[in-house]
């Protein structure tokens, strides 16, 4: 039996629309470094004192003498945390410079002219909302009309702060999943201290108040979706032997008002050895809130995963390929984009392209039959320097965000059936990074906003159609930015390829080495790192004469999936010598010096900073190292790290732990190195990166003699998102510690 799949009938008057959207060039696999750079050890392993006798994981456990600091609420670790806090406050806060530092970024941080982040709420707008008088935040929402104006009326839906206070909890907001199409009732999850776990209750924004028979899910790493009003699809911890190794579900079940989670009726298994970051289900509706597709991700490790749909109930595993960002349904097509190349219906399909195959054709069908169908369902193929940056699914539309040479674009593709999508671009500002916001189907709205590192922030509406931008706010200048000037360099790495970077610095910058510098690098999980408005970053450190270089090295996804996989597992190395390529490149402009240089990278930028030091200290004065990950031989032993394998490989591999321990920066150290004195920072409420792996990073440079700085947050979790007056503090804390690196 044949199934003929037929798009809808394209009225005659929609020919005159604009061409349709041409692939562009595949990429350039050379370009992007697929020659394998094999680096030499950075020492001889005699020289290294703590370096395991054998790298199996019981030889690395009885080489680590710092296990006791990865209990995180142990004794001994919270000793050590208070001596190391005491020590490193009386440097850093006794500056003179502190007070400064953390009003003026105590006043960035609450100031009530900042652009209020705008959500769709029902037929309005919601909004969170932090400064000096809310400092845990209000929930709160308008209407559109009231929010283009310049007197905005807010209603508050609920306050944070009177709710903490009312029941004795430190909660942090984490967000609010309201069912459509009205959005009345809505899943609030709240943290208790910023950790990533959450409690889950019922608000209803008709009435203001908690639900009074609503859904309530205890602490923790839930993924949840509305099924309807009275359904919930959750994967949560349903008891012993129901989460992986990484801590997170690998089971979905459909939860009715009304019951317990004991009760809830499974209707998805993985399996107890995936990896990644649990099983994740996903409801998808049309714009009068029906749905269109019920589809379950289940992670095969950190980028690779099965997709499943529940047709009729039960559910179906779908013909995709295991490296892919979903990004929507409509008109029955799945709007993705492959990670990895993938031939669909005898085509072959490029790596990072943008995808719209009919979800019926993706199904399995039974031998003898053929599903066929003549939609269009290459989107967009982005060039060679192009990736795609984000997208919204409307009906019957796709805006795309585009990163060209890390610099946005943005596009509509209208989805015209057998004849394609037909591509229309949208103007925006020049040399500026371009973020989309939240999207609206039943408005056919989508929030768009523009930055650089010199330009604030601009709001704008984009109605799809007609694909045009409405501006609603630009955000205040926080900083002089008029003695600066932004260039674009590229540095070129070990293996040749050439690594694009970005330099902020003063108009009449003498290019003699002289200029305090700050280098910012991630390089992984294929986040890219655009040009962005980092007004506290202006104020404390470009308009002191500071240069802020930010460094697009390979790991990230500025260049497209090939960009990130180019580094994983045995090739980190290249992502480590691309940091080191552009701070050389820095020295060699006469931008500046080792003694003027300092890096900042937090979690996996953590990973970064940390083997800069122990590799290159020869390169810099200064590193502050947030939130890392450092002990990369006992990475999988610590929550979640085991979710991460996919990306640095398994150290419980013999072959894998012999690369992973050529950079791990924890087994790196030697006593006999010249290590300038680092700044590391973390937070005893992270239940993502383990406060372990900077806890024993420090011991260690203790006990051989090295001198650094070591403080630890007592709240606020990974995203550091507690509240404005611990966020002053921390920034304060940072930029005193590279002032006194780098500019006394």
């Amino acid at each position: 039996m044949r199934h003929l799949i037929l798009s809808a009938a394209v009225p005659a008057l929609l020919l005159a629309a604009p061409a349709l959207a041409q692939s562009g060039d595949p990429l350039d696999q050379a370009h992007y470094g697929s020659r394998i750079h094999r680096p030499e050890l950075p020492a001889p392993v005699a020289v290294l004192p703590h370096f395991p006798a054998d790298l199996t994981p019981a030889g690395v456990r009885a080489a680590d003498d710092h296990l006791a600091l990865e209990e995180v609420n142990g004794t001994e670790a919270m000793a050590f945390v208070a001596s190391e806090n005491e020590k490193s406050l009386a440097v850093l806060t006794g500056d003179p410079r502190y007070e400064t530092f953390r009003q003026q970024a105590f006043d960035i941080l609450s100031a009530t002219d900042r652009i209020p982040s705008p959500s769709f709420l029902g037929d309005g707008i919601g909004n969170f909302w932090q400064d000096a008088a809310n400092p845990k935040g209000i929930w709160r929402r308008t209407t559109l009309e009231s929010y283009r104006s310049d007197a905005t009326r807010w209603e508050t839906l609920l306050d944070i702060d009177a709710l903490a206070r009312a029941e004795g909890k430190d909660w942090v907001w984490k967000g609010a999943d309201c069912l459509a199409p009205d959005e009345t009732r809505c899943l609030v999850s709240l943290s208790d201290g910023g950790k990533d776990a959450v409690v889950v209750r019922e608000f209803d924004t008709s009435t203001g108040l908690w639900v009074e028979d609503g859904f309530i899910l205890p602490e923790g790493k839930h993924r949840l979706e509305w099924l309807d009003r009275d359904t919930l699809l959750v994967a949560t911890d349903f008891g012993p032997d129901t989460l992986t190794e990484s801590g997170y579900p690998y089971i979905v079940k459909a939860l009715k008002r009304g019951q317990t989670l004991a009760e809830a009726t499974e209707v998805y298994r993985g399996d107890i050895g995936d990896g990644g970051y649990g099983v994740s289900p996903s409801v998808y509706r049309d714009g009068a809130g029906v749905v269109q597709a019920v589809l379950i991700s289940r992670p095969l490790d950190t980028f690779r995963s099965e997709t499943w749909e529940l047709v009729e109930g039960q559910p179906v595993k779908l013909d995709l390929p295991e490296r892919l960002t979903i990004y929507g349904v409509t008109h029955g097509a799945l709007i993705f984009s492959n990670d990895e190349p993938w031939t669909h219906m005898g085509r072959e399909l490029t790596a990072g392209s943008l995808l719209s195959p009919c979800l019926e054709c993706l199904r399995p069908v039974p031998d003898g039959e053929l599903v066929l169908s003549n939609r269009a369902f290459r989107i967009f193929t982005p060039a060679t320097r192009q990736a795609i940056s984000d997208v919204r699914v409307l009906d019957g539309r796709v805006l795309v965000a585009i990163s060209d040479n890390v610099i946005g674009r943005l596009a509509v593709f209208e989805d015209r059936g057998e004849w394609g999508w037909a591509r229309t671009d949208i103007e925006t500002p020049d040399n500026l990074a371009v973020d989309l916001g939240d999207s609206s189907k039943a408005r056919g709205e989508v929030f768009v906003s523009s930055q650089g590192f010199l330009t604030p922030p601009t709001l704008s509406l984009a109605e799809v159609p007609p694909g045009s931008l409405e501006e609603l706010r630009t955000a205040p200048a926080r900083f002089d930015a008029s003695t600066h000037m932004v260039e674009q360099f590229e540095a070129t790495s070990s293996d040749g390829t050439k690594i694009p970077y970005f330099v902020v610095r003063p108009r009449d910058l003498a290019m003699d080495g002289s200029a305090p510098t700050i280098i910012y690098g991630y390089g992984g999980f294929q986040v890219s790192k655009p040009p962005a408005y980092i007004p506290e970053m202006g104020r404390l450190w470009l308009e002191n004469g500071g240069v802020y270089v930010n460094a697009n090295i390979r790991g990230g996804g500025e260049f497209g999936p090939d960009w990130h996989q180019s580094v994983l597992k045995e090739n980190r190395q290249l992502a480590f010598d691309d940091y080191a390529a552009v701070a050389r490149d820095l020295h060699q402009r006469g931008i500046t010096s080792p003694r003027r240089t300092g890096i900042y990278g937090r979690s996996n930028g953590g990973v970064l900073t940390s083997v800069a030091m122990t590799q290159h200290p020869e390169l810099i004065n200064a590193a502050v190292i947030e939130s890392p990950l450092i002990d990369m031989l006992r990475y999988h032993e610590l929550p979640a790290g085991a979710s991460w394998i996919g990306e640095y490989g398994d150290p419980r591999a013999p072959e894998e732990a012999a690369y992973i321990a050529r950079y791990s920066a924890y087994q790196q150290l030697r006593p006999d190195a010249e290590y300038p004195r680092v700044y590391i920072t973390t937070n005893t409420r992270d239940d993502r990166v383990h406060p372990g792996h900077a806890r024993k990073f420090a011991a260690r440079l203790e006990a051989m003699g090295h001198d650094h700085l070591y403080y630890e947050e007592t709240s606020g979790g990974h995203s550091n998102d507690a509240d404005p007056v611990a966020n002053a503090r921390r920034w304060a804390r940072h930029y005193v510690y590279l002032a006194q690196q780098l500019m006394d």
